[in-house]
């Protein structure tokens, strides 16, 4: 496993996220395809999806309102090589969840690509949201 201190692009991205550092906006594609999804859970993710970084940018911006308005805890962040440019990431986090009001510990797994750097293709699923 690669740990979240190894510098490859989704780590990068996701630690930027962490501290709200906007220079994660390097981290990402102009042609990033994006798209949040949830296990088994009715959540509208229908806006949680991007094909550019304008469209990143808006959802970002959502996120942090709607999901995160105390923003994020990563409490575990480690990836395996899939092989050319390509990336599986799991994912913890705790987080204050602005939809329901209170905090929670997602769990997700990410697979992504990556191309001179920049993570051009994100897939999120989010396997639990739970109260703690």
């Amino acid at each position: 496993m690669i740990d979240r201190n190894t510098p490859i692009a989704i780590h990068q991205l996701m630690n930027k996220f962490e501290t709200g550092d906007m220079t994660l906006l390097e981290d990402i594609s102009d042609g990033i395809d994006l798209a949040i999804e949830h296990y088994q859970d009715e959540a509208d993710v229908e806006w949680q999806q991007c094909q550019n970084k304008q469209g990143f940018i808006s959802l970002l911006g959502r996120l942090s309102e709607e999901i995160f308005p105390k923003g994020t805890k990563i409490t575990n962040l480690n990836s395996r090589d899939l092989g050319n440019g390509w990336y599986s990431t799991l994912l913890s986090q705790t987080f204050w969840y602005g939809v329901v009001e209170e905090t929670v510990e997602g769990k997700s797994i990410i697979l992504s690509h990556e191309v001179e750097g920049v993570v051009d293709y994100f897939r999120e699923v989010v396997q639990s949201v739970e109260p703690i």
